[in-house]
């Protein structure tokens, strides 16, 4: 069956750079590696997948997925290739393939895990992928989230799902078996484990563990268990996503971090759980700032907020306002961003605490509220340098309330108060609490605090020849990771070039990437 020209296959074709006839080589190579000696394609063939469309018979897709993610060096699903499974056609899809039908969100969820799996094990770096806009998700999602999943299954007792997952054959679908409370109860114990891990230590160490926790409770999805137990299970699966896409994105993994974004918001959708799904698309929605694209954030927290409906408790929502204010600073939209603080505290003060937060917002405590303001405030002092006190101000409060086991937002902390002090001309205390930040950022594993850092030492080069700051920069140069080897793409971060660069053209190099998420 043909239907035209493949864009998406013809896009990461030419990326790849193969020939027509070297990837069918590929393609056959791969696919004995695999098991599947009897397979055999040729040049034609692969002409006619990417110029009129036709879709292979498994198992070509998945191998195909296999040999792009490979050679590009991140995650390139079957959806990716431009292929559909049967039943569906590619005709009235919504943008990028979202929102996913219900009954194929487990699928896509262990499907992306495993080739994430895959290259954690080849020890490659994602690179080269496209973020997708934030507008163009919520116009994908917008009247999707607002809605209830349709549940058309049979509430069984264990048996074994009978749809078959897109792009895997009923033989080749991953062999979990029904779990029980108490497995549902240790899984979610995991998550808590995992959480605080991320908080202490930054999530370059986690990650692969979370994505491999992630990837067996897809397997167990595709099985029918009893109700209660098919919600806890999504919300498992809910929690792990945004952990895996906010350890992805504490080690510069975009495009892989915003995938699982989405996969959690499906998934906490699909277990009820709308203010989840709305938490999930919150964090893309901070992702967007730390990118320098804060118009995409807005149109991202706007949906999460709309999105989690009037289940989401006061402090929830005061989240969100925060990091709203947080892309309207980096726009340099000062009033605007006074007022939506003053709504997150306001909020925040509302809520009596007579329902107990859910595990993945007892992150968000007072601490975190000052911490973000302090981020918000350090972010429009870029634009309105008197706001660099109140940054100073709510970044000590901040560190006052901090609990044990938050060593990240610490260091964040520390950093936004340095900063502050650089802009309002206090290089003897900023010395003094960048120093507090070197202490423990090389124990922890999180890009983000060193992207903070890079973006405090461009404030010191104003006090260059202060004694004291001098041996600063010294010591931050000597700290600071080596510039890493050019990635297949060619690309590299260059970090000592960078360091010395002016304040100007770092903004220009790194997309005006601005202050970090707490």
């Amino acid at each position: 069956m043909t239907k035209g020209p493949n864009a998406r296959l013809a896009d990461l074709f030419a990326l790849a750079g193969w020939s027509k006839g070297e990837l069918a080589r590929l393609v056959n190579r791969q696919a004995a590696a695999m098991g599947y000696a009897q397979l055999a394609t040729d040049t034609s063939r692969v002409r006619r997948w990417i110029d009129t469309g036709e879709t292979p018979r498994d198992p070509v897709p998945k191998v195909l997925a296999s040999l792009f993610t490979e050679r590009l060096g991140r995650v390139v699903t079957i959806e990716d290739l431009g292929f559909t499974g049967p039943g569906q056609t590619a005709q009235g899809q919504p943008v990028d393939g979202l929102p996913l039908p219900s009954g194929q969100v487990a699928a896509v969820l262990t499907e992306f895990t495993g080739m994430d799996l895959m290259l954690n094990r080849r020890g490659m770096v994602g690179a080269g992928a496209a973020l997708a806009a934030g507008s163009a998700l919520s116009s994908a999602m917008q009247n999707w989230l607002g809605s209830d999943p349709v549940t058309s299954r049979a509430q069984g007792t264990g048996g074994a799902a009978q749809a078959v997952p897109v792009g895997h054959s009923a033989y080749d679908r991953y062999e979990a078996a029904p779990v029980g409370r108490q497995e549902v109860e240790a899984l979610e114990h995991s998550v808590e484990v995992f959480r605080a891990w991320d908080a202490e230590r930054g999530g370059g160490l986690q990650r692969k563990a979370v994505v491999g926790q992630l990837n067996e409770v897809g397997g167990m999805l595709s099985y029918h268990h009893p109700q209660p137990l098919q919600q806890r299970l999504w919300g498992v699966a809910a929690n792990l996503a945004v952990l895996a896409g906010w350890m992805s994105h504490d080690v510069g993994l975009e495009p892989t971090a915003q995938k699982y974004f989405v996969i959690a918001a499906h998934a906490a959708r699909e277990g009820g759980d709308r203010p989840r799904a709305g938490e999930a698309l919150s964090r893309a929605a901070r992702q967007m700032v730390h990118l320098g694209r804060p118009d995409d954030a807005l149109d991202l927290v706007k949906l999460a907020r709309s999105g989690s409906g009037d289940q989401a408790l006061p402090r929830t929502r005061a989240m969100f306002r925060t990091i709203e204010a947080w892309a309207q600073a980096s726009m340099g939209r000062g009033r605007e961003m006074r007022r939506t603080l003053g709504q997150a505290e306001d909020l925040f003060a509302s809520d009596r605490g007579d329902v107990a937060p859910p595990g993945w917002m007892q992150m968000f405590d007072e601490a975190d509220l000052y911490g973000m303001e302090a981020l918000a405030f350090r972010t429009l002092a870029e634009h309105e340098p008197a706001a660099a006190k109140t940054a100073e101000q709510h970044a000590k409060r901040a560190l006052a309330l901090r609990e044990e086991g938050r060593r990240r937002s610490q260091i964040f902390d520390y950093l936004s108060v340095a900063s502050a002090c650089f802009i309002s001309d206090d290089p003897e205390q900023a010395d003094r609490y960048a120093r507090l930040a070197l202490l423990s950022i090389s124990e922890n594993s999180s890009h983000r605090t060193w992207d903070r850092l890079r973006e405090m030492y461009r404030l010191t080069g104003q006090y260059a020849g202060h004694g004291k700051v001098e041996d600063l920069r010294a010591e931050i140069e000597e700290a600071l990771p080596r510039a890493p080897k050019p990635s297949r793409t060619g690309r590299s971060l260059k970090d000592a070039e960078e360091l010395r660069r002016a304040p100007g053209d770092i903004r220009r190099v790194r997309g005006a990437k601005g202050a970090e998420a707490v």
